[in-house]
């Protein structure tokens, strides 16, 4: 089971975040400060960090570098702030993902497992290790993805792309979402970057089913598991 520090001042906000992943069996520790959540890190071992930027006393980015001065445990940053400066400076200073307030839970949940699953910290089951979507497997203890029970060699990347959109076939996910969600250094966001992508992802997977509908643009949105045929 994986061990998740919330490091949140507003009790209301910090009390769902714990009650959400607890009913999706995470363990939950609670700081309301920098300096509770400093103290939490060094007496406890967490395998990823939910850290509020509004705290009082140290603020997140000052518990950010402390983070970083002694650990490389993951860390999803959370603020009400949406701009693009502040979530690329935050990357840059060592946080593994941004997220906006007020958020989604799905969303959440779906970036806590990507970031978890990159950095090695996923704890897989043999009920939670298998993915699926019509005839496509994603096996997450292997990193392996069959279609039609044929192999399909997928990169890093776009393998943490196509679980995204599969974590949740019936969300439409935009490319920002994409871009913060399943982030790498060397992607930048760009729009085509993100369709050349998916273009690579289609034609990978119609190897193991020519005929397979998989992956639905939602024009001037973003994409989305295709249900129907």
């Amino acid at each position: 089971m994986n061990k998740i520090l919330i490091v949140e001042d507003d009790s209301d906000i910090g009390g769902m975040m714990r009650e959400l992943l607890t009913h999706h069996c995470y363990e939950v520790d609670n700081a309301y400060s920098g300096t509770e959540a400093l103290f939490w890190i060094e007496k406890e071992k967490y395998d990823l960090v939910l850290l509020d930027l509004m705290l009082p006393g140290l603020s997140g980015e000052e518990v950010l570098q402390a983070i970083r001065k002694k650990s490389d445990i993951p860390v999803i940053a959370v603020s009400a702030k949406d701009d693009k400066d502040t979530r690329l400076s935050l990357l840059k200073v060592g946080a593994d993902d941004y997220i906006t307030k007020p958020f989604d839970t799905d969303e959440l949940l779906v970036r806590i497992e990507v970031v978890l699953r990159r950095k090695g910290h996923i704890a897989q089951t043999s009920e939670n290790s298998i993915l699926r979507f019509k005839d496509i497997e994603l096996n997450d203890t292997e990193f392996t993805c069959t279609v039609n029970n044929m192999l399909i060699l997928l990169t890093k990347f776009e393998y943490n792309l196509l679980h995204l959109l599969m974590s949740n076939p019936k969300k439409v996910f935009t490319k920002n979402n994409i871009f913060e969600s399943v982030w790498e250094e060397d992607f930048l966001g760009e729009d085509n970057a993100i369709n050349v992508h998916i273009c690579n992802i289609r034609s990978k997977l119609a190897k193991g089913n020519p005929k397979g509908k998989y992956i639905q643009t939602v024009w001037g949105i973003g994409f989305k598991m295709q249900l129907e045929e």
